[in-house]
């Protein structure tokens, strides 16, 4: 029998509510992040969106007049309104900035150096 959900889970979800902009092609939408991990965001499903379409999507997180995190995701499922986006590739100040912020709501810069091990074996 495989194990729960929460017990395969290799990286913190950090409850963070934001808005997200995402961008495919000429489409641009506002979500708000529910939560997110060094590996991805969960997000609002927006009443637009296009339920089949697996394309890469740019996803930015603003965190300050000029902090953000940028990273390149893809639609890793949909459940109860919310999208589930994983990181496919993220610039240094980006994962810099998110390291920042999980580091800060973790409380525990040994969870997150387990979290970035977990990151790099992955």
């Amino acid at each position: 029998m495989s194990a729960p959900s929460h017990e395969r889970r290799r990286f913190q979800r950090i409850p963070f509510e934001a808005e997200v902009e995402l961008r495919q092609d000429q489409a641009c939408w506002t979500v708000r992040l529910h939560d997110l991990s060094l590996k991805g965001l969960l997000v609002s499903r927006p009443e637009s969106w296009p339920a089949a379409d697996a394309a890469p999507l740019q996803a930015c997180l603003r965190l300050g007049a000029e902090v953000e995190v940028r990273m390149l995701v893809t639609l890793a499922h949909q459940k109860d309104g919310l999208l589930g986006l994983q990181c496919r590739e993220i610039d240094l100040d980006s994962i810099t900035h998110l390291r920042r912020l999980i580091e800060l709501n973790l409380g525990s810069s040994e969870l997150l150096e387990r979290e970035l091990g977990a990151l790099v074996q992955g």
